[in-house]
């Protein structure tokens, strides 16, 4: 019987917004899964994949076979209640994504509106799956994610003219008097009032034409450099002074030109991670990531609705029409770890420091764990799964063990994990003490597997 630890090849996208050459993590860890990958300086490389989904699937790295065609040959690798439930493929999509500029103001649909578009649109919309996802930072990380507070919303629109012409002085006039008339209701009817007048005004921005977006822009990209946005009655905090917006905006110009998404930023959170830290966003969850490097996983599905900030296709009617409008502090979207359950940590000697987190989204289809190992020695025993899982190292060096096979685990090299297999990841014994092993794990259970075996 084959033993379920697969090493994969997986591939690189190369995209306008990726980092150059060996600066992206992306083409670096592409070259450590693949012998015959060259990185070129001048070629922006934006995502490595891991992963069944067509549009770029992970290989044997012996045989050169997909991983979609090894893992329907043998279910089993899966599970039986996977397939039962997502098809013989892997519920998830992972990716690592090195960001250079930014990358589209965009949302995912839903599993609803996936199928239609789908069947609308397969060129665009390549496959008929939502798309929730989760972001954990490799590097230092910024974007923007989910509609900020309206009160703040308020605030941009009463302090920068450029934004009101735009909109519209009579939208504008509307939306704030609701959002100042609902101030301190939290009741039902006072959030979809709420989210109405947040849809109405973001439509407005949207749609109005676009030599009208242009003189815009040119007035807040000469408002932006001669006043850094202050002085103009906005909130000024340690963490947010205006002139970080007024820095955004000559960024994204410098980028894309005038271009809606530099008034669509005044309208969502910002925010940066730290390495570890992730956000969870939810299917018609409007966002944009702006520069960094991510370790993200999401339901296998390549969908994206883009609408600014992006050369590639838009579709701002459907973006507007499937947002939920949603409204909070971006604290809301970031996700805390936990400890993981079901692994055994050896804590002994130099490995002090060493840490096993799980990053759970409150979806099915995947689930992180982020695994730090340090010292000589380290080791990290997984439980078996229903279900399966692949692995990527993205620092240091160690071992990576199914039953009797053990295999080096090097930066950027990437393995598949069959269902049922109990996993080790170990340091070596001559590493330094300060070194760090550390790896992500995606991995998908099916709810009613994981609560027998709580049982």
């Amino acid at each position: 019987m084959q033993i379920p630890l697969i090493q994969l090849q997986c591939g690189a996208n190369s995209y306008d917004w990726g980092k150059q050459g060996r600066s992206s993590l992306a083409a670096r860890f592409a070259a450590a899964t693949a012998a015959d990958f060259t990185i070129q300086d001048d070629t922006p490389y934006a995502e490595l994949w891991m992963g069944t989904h067509p549009s770029n699937p992970s290989k044997d790295v012996l045989t050169g076979r997909t991983l979609l065609d090894l893992v329907q040959d043998n279910q089993a690798l899966l599970s039986t209640p996977i397939v039962a439930r997502y098809g013989a493929k892997l519920p998830f999509l992972f990716k690592v994504l090195s960001i250079n500029k930014a990358l589209s103001i965009q949302a995912h649909p839903n599993k609803k509106l996936a199928e239609e578009l789908h069947a609308r649109d397969p060129k665009n919309y390549p496959d008929d799956n939502h798309k929730p996802e989760m972001a954990i930072a490799l590097t230092n990380f910024e974007g923007l994610c989910g509609f900020r507070p309206l009160g703040e919303i308020v605030a941009f629109l009463e302090a920068l003219e450029p934004l009101r012409e735009l909109v519209g002085e009579e939208k504008v006039r509307e939306f704030v008097e609701t959002i100042k008339s609902t101030e301190g209701d939290e009741s039902e009817e006072a959030v979809k009032k709420n989210k109405a007048a947040l849809r109405a005004i973001f439509s407005s921005l949207m749609s109005s034409p676009e030599e009208k977006m242009k003189q815009a822009a040119d007035k807040l990209v000469v408002l932006a450099t001669e006043t850094s946005f202050s002085g103009l009655g906005l909130p000024d905090s340690q963490e947010h002074p205006p002139s970080l917006f007024a820095n955004l905006v000559l960024k994204l110009h410098t980028q894309f030109g005038p271009d809606y998404g530099l008034f669509v930023l005044f309208f969502l959170n910002y925010v940066t991670l730290s390495p570890g830290e992730a956000i969870f966003l939810r299917a018609d969850d409007i966002h944009a990531y702006l520069s960094g490097d991510i370790v993200e996983c999401m339901a296998n599905s390549d969908n994206v609705v883009r609408a600014g900030l992006t050369p590639k296709f838009k579709d701002v009617d459907t973006l507007v029409n499937m947002l939920t409008y949603d409204y909070a502090p971006i604290e809301q979207q970031k996700m805390q770890p936990t400890e993981y359950a079901y692994a055994t940590l050896n804590r002994a000697g130099y490995s002090f420091g060493s840490e096993i987190m799980l990053y759970d989204p409150p979806i099915e289809e995947f689930s992180v764990v982020r695994t730090v190992l340090r010292g000589p020695g380290a080791k990290a025993t997984f439980d078996p799964l229903e279900g399966p899982s692949i692995v990527i190292c993205v620092k240091g060096e160690g071992y990576i063990s199914v039953g009797p096979k053990r295999m080096e685990l090097k930066e950027g090299q990437v393995f598949f994990v069959g269902a049922t297999a109990e996993c080790v990841l170990q340091t070596g014994e001559g590493i330094d003490g300060e070194e760090e092993f550390v790896t992500f794990k995606a991995f998908c259970e099916v709810e009613d597997v994981e609560v027998n075996r709580d049982a």
